[in-house]
Formats: C-alpha cells, sequence, structure tokens
C-alpha cells in the first residue's frame, strides 16, 4: 500500500511572535544592561553633584464653616490653591521684609492636603534658618488670611441681616402709623382692617427681633472656625541623608534606564525582523538545522575554550567532514556574520580530510585573514578565490565563502556544487535568509544543512523541516550523491593503488530546490 502526502498550508504567522521577542530582547542584553548602568551611575551622580536645597516644613490646621462627614476635599483644595497666590506670598515677604518679588517666591514653596483639614507647607531657601522664617511667615500669613475671610464673610452676613432688620422697620413704622389714623367705629371692614394690621405689626416685630439676634451672632463670626484654624507642627528643618539619597536616585535611575533599555532592543527587534529561534532561520533559509556551536572568540588563539564547546566542535568536524566524502561535487561553507567561526571550522575539516589526501582550501572570505593563517596544518593549502583554477582536479577542495549583503552570487558555483550554510543567529533579517535561499536556488547550490552560531541557550524549537517540496528534492539528491559518491570513492580508491587517476569534478546535474515565494506557491 502506498501513502502520499500532501504539502499543506501553513498556519498564519502572528503578527508578534511573544517567544522570539523575549529571545532577541535577552540576546541584546549587553543594550539594556548598559542603559541600567548608565542610568543607575546618573542616578548616583545627580544625588552627589545636586543635593536638595534646604528645606523646612510646617502643617496648619484649618477649619472651614462649611465642613460636612461627606466633604471629598474641595473645600482644602480650595485652600492649597489660596496659598500658592501672589496675596499670601506677599503678605509673608512683607513679615519677612523681603525684596523679593511674591512672582519669584511662589516657585520656593508648595501646599500639600494632608486630610480634609491639615494642610502641610514645605519650604526651601538658602539656609535652614531661612526656610524655617520662611514657613513660619507662610503659615502665619495663611492662618491671618483664612480668619480674616471668616471675618469679612460674617461682617457681610451681619450686614446683611440688618439691613432686613432696617426694612422691616420702615414697615412696621407704616402699619403703627395706620393703627393710629382714623377709624370709623361700626364699620365692619374697618373693624377686620385693623386686626390684620395688628397681626401684621407682631409679626413684623417677631422677625425684627429675629434678625436683630442673628446680626448679633453673625457679628462675633464662628468662634470654633476662628479658634481652629492654627499652626499644629511648628516650622522644622528637614534633614536630608545622603546615604538615603543616594539609594533613592540610584534605584529610580536604574529603573528607568532598564526600562528605556528593554524599549528600545524591543522596539529595535521587531524592526530588524532578524530571526534567532531555530525554526525561524530554517523556515526562512529552506533547510534544516543540522548543528550548533558557540562563536569563536574574539581573540582566539585556536583552542575553543569550555569542554562543551569542544566537543560540539568535534562532532560538527566528523559531521562535516563525512558530508564531504559522501559528496560527489566540492562542498563549500558559506557563512553568514561568523566568517571567523567559518574559517576556523573550515581548518578543522580540512584537517580531518587530510588524513585521506592533500586538502585545498579556497578561501573566498572577505580579508585575507584565512589565507594567511598560521594554523594551517601539515597536507593543507590555503589559497584566495583567483587562484582556485590552479588547483589540480585531483586535490579534494574545500570552498569558503560568504553569502552576507554584497556577495557576487555566480563566483559562489566555483567554491562548490553543493554548501553548507554556516549562520550566526540573529545577524541576517528575514528578508535576507530568503534571498540566500532564492540565489541559492537560481545558482542550483544545494544545501546540506546549516550550522548555527551562537544560538540561544534557551531555545527549545525544531530546527527541521519536515515538509515541503524543497527538503524533498533535497533528500533524493542526497540519496543519489551517497550513490554515486560510493563508487566514486571506490574508483578513487584503486587509482591511488595504481598511481593514476583523477577525482571526478563533473557537477551532479540534478537541480536545486526552489523556495517558494509565498504560501500559495508553496501550495
Amino acid at each position: 500500500m502506498t501513502t502520499s502526502t500532501t504539502s499543506q498550508s501553513s498556519p498564519p504567522t502572528p503578527l508578534l511572535d511573544l517567544q522570539s521577542l523575549v529571545v532577541a530582547v535577552r540576546r541584546r542584553r549587553r543594550l539594556w544592561s548598559s542603559l541600567a548602568l548608565l542610568g543607575l551611575l546618573a542616578g548616583t551622580a545627580m544625588a552627589i553633584l545636586l543635593p536638595p536645597p534646604p528645606s523646612a516644613v510646617t502643617k496648619v490646621l484649618v477649619a472651614h464653616k462649611e465642613d460636612q462627614p461627606n466633604d471629598t476635599g474641595t473645600l482644602i483644595r480650595t485652600d492649597v490653591a489660596l496659598l500658592g497666590t501672589t496675596r499670601i506670598a506677599d503678605k509673608a515677604l512683607k513679615s519677612l521684609k523681603s525684596p523679593e518679588r511674591p512672582e519669584d517666591f511662589l516657585r520656593d514653596y508648595r501646599g500639600t492636603a494632608l486630610t480634609n483639614n491639615l494642610l502641610q507647607i514645605d519650604v526651601t531657601g538658602d539656609s535652614d534658618a531661612q526656610a524655617v522664617a520662611r514657613a513660619k511667615a507662610l503659615a502665619d500669613a495663611f492662618v491671618a488670611d483664612h480668619v480674616s475671610r471668616m471675618w469679612a464673610a460674617a461682617k457681610a452676613e451681619s450686614k446683611a441681616l440688618l439691613d432686613q432688620r432696617d426694612r422691616m422697620r420702615v414697615e412696621l413704622a407704616g402699619v403703627n402709623k395706620a393703627i393710629g389714623g382714623p377709624t370709623e367705629g361700626s364699620d365692619p371692614k374697618a373693624s377686620a382692617s385693623i386686626e390684620s394690621l395688628f397681626a401684621r405689626r407682631a409679626e413684623l416685630n417677631s422677625r425684627i427681633a429675629d434678625f436683630d439676634q442673628r446680626a448679633a451672632q453673625a457679628r462675633t463670626g464662628s468662634p470654633q472656625v476662628v479658634t481652629g484654624t492654627q499652626i499644629v507642627d511648628a516650622p522644622r528643618a528637614v534633614q536630608h541623608s545622603l546615604p538615603k539619597a543616594l539609594v533613592t536616585h540610584a534605584a529610580i535611575g536604574l529603573v528607568l534606564g532598564l526600562v528605556l533599555g528593554l524599549a528600545l532592543a524591543a522596539v529595535g527587534t521587531v524592526v530588524a525582523d532578524r530571526p534567532v529561534l531555530r525554526r525561524e532561520i530554517a523556515a526562512n533559509l529552506g533547510a534544516s538545522v543540522i548543528a550548533e556551536i558557540r562563536r569563536v572568540p574574539r581573540r582566539s588563539t585556536g583552542r575553543w575554550q569550555g569542554r562543551r564547546t569542544r566537543a560540539a566542535r568535534e562532532r560538527l568536524t566528523v559531521t562535516l567532514a563525512r558530508t564531504v566524502r559522501g559528496s560527489t561535487d566540492p562542498v563549500s561553507l558559506l557563512e553568514l556574520g561568523c566568517a571567523r567561526s567559518t574559517g576556523a571550522i573550515a581548518l578543522d575539516v580540512a584537517r580531518a580530510l587530510a588524513a585521506d589526501g592533500p586538502v585545498t582550501v579556497i578561501d573566498g572570505l572577505p580579508g585575507p585573514e584565512l589565507a594567511k593563517s598560521r594554523q594551517q596544518p601539515e597536507g593543507i593549502t590555503v589559497v584566495s578565490g583567483e587562484e582556485a583554477a590552479a588547483v589540480p582536479h585531483e586535490v579534494r577542495r574545500l570552498g569558503v565563502g560568504s553569502v552576507a549583503p554584497g556577495t557576487a552570487w555566480t563566483d559562489l558555483q566555483y567554491l562548490g556544487g553543493q554548501t553548507v550554510l554556516v549562520v550566526r543567529a540573529g545577524h541576517g533579517s528575514a528578508a535576507w535568509l530568503h534571498t540566500v535561499a532564492r540565489q541559492l536556488a537560481d545558482q542550483r547550490i544545494p544545501v546540506a544543512g546549516v550550522v548555527l552560531i551562537d544560538p540561544d541557550p534557551r531555545d527549545r524549537t525544531d530546527g527541521t523541516l519536515w515538509d515541503g517540496l524543497h527538503t524533498a528534492l533535497r533528500g533524493q539528491h542526497e540519496r543519489l550523491a551517497r550513490q554515486n559518491g560510493t563508487g566514486h570513492l571506490r574508483k578513487e580508491r584503486l587509482a591511488r593503488q595504481n598511481g593514476t587517476g583523477q577525482l571526478r569534478t563533473e557537477r551532479s546535474s540534478m537541480p536545486a530546490a526552489l523556495v517558494p515565494d509565498s504560501e500559495q506557491e508553496g501550495q
């Protein structure tokens, strides 16, 4: 029974991959850690170089005639606003006999509503003594202004009541005059009118007495308001602790720098769109990740540090050497963002192949670092790309090149008919990885796999492509190459034993896999 699998449409790519974003931001830890450290240093420097000015604080209890248990704080907010007026500032400056302008003095203090009836005044000055004096002057000026406003309101209310009482008295005089006038003794209507006048006079007398009483109460004001508004916390200088200021400013700077760094790293990651995960790199290049290894240090002495790194390097060397031996065409290593690591890998593979015979490494990397390397083992020759034509056909070739922007794509076929891409994670954009895959397909250079340099240690995604047209074609090509390569190796061994014979250098006619431009083309 034969079963066939059809390519199904891949799920839509999310607008923002949270996993990729987290990994990319974590890889940019140098950026946000540097900004966090810069914020920490800036906060510490600010606390040392810009100490807070001398300041004083006082608290005033403010009583209101309209106080209610359900007050939302409107009255105390009004008092805070009144404290920030030039009238209060001018009165305080006059009591201090200071020539400073009230408008300038307003910038040196502020009021804060602690509760519905408690007001805090913070004042700065050139010295602690001046700050304390300013705080006392402001508190006294505010209390005096508040009490004067209460007295003015009481006087206005008393005057209104007295005016109303005087109008009542004028009306009462008219009523008395009407009562004392001539009357007709036997007229019933006249008797009713007299009774109504007497009733009106009694009412007016009562209201006049009430207005007199209310006016007297108003003239005395509200004693609880006058006595309740007072300074409850005497002005005192505020002591500033330098260690506390250092810790506070440093923490604030650290948090702000860290937030800014993380924001910049996230925005840069989204804008750059550089794949980091194995899954994304394999999908964009159309080839599976066959190995991964750490990047070679900049000051490398030829030995990669770390037991795990050395073991991974040895496994990678064995894998690539096996691929080169089993290929009928020369194999090349094409780098993207990791020229130093690719050169070291190429020398390791050449050293492993040197046991079978002479090996020539064709250096197509930008710069002469590989050609001038002092780590060339015996039996290995490193030549530049211009000298590749002079290399004898019986010598095994290993090409090393680059697919970075600016690459001469038509020259890659002279490095090898089959290639292994060596890509540094997070270096190339998704668009450029797709361009590399298309260009290699146009040049009919099959990709044996991808070696990932400097991967994320927490990446658990799968870098293997399990379906797709390009994978199927590459699998068929690999099987044919292995079959042809086995016979070729047998002929090569016989030729070497007889001292004659040449290696086969013709390139396989199997077409390279094409990378679809879109999901519809892939389907």
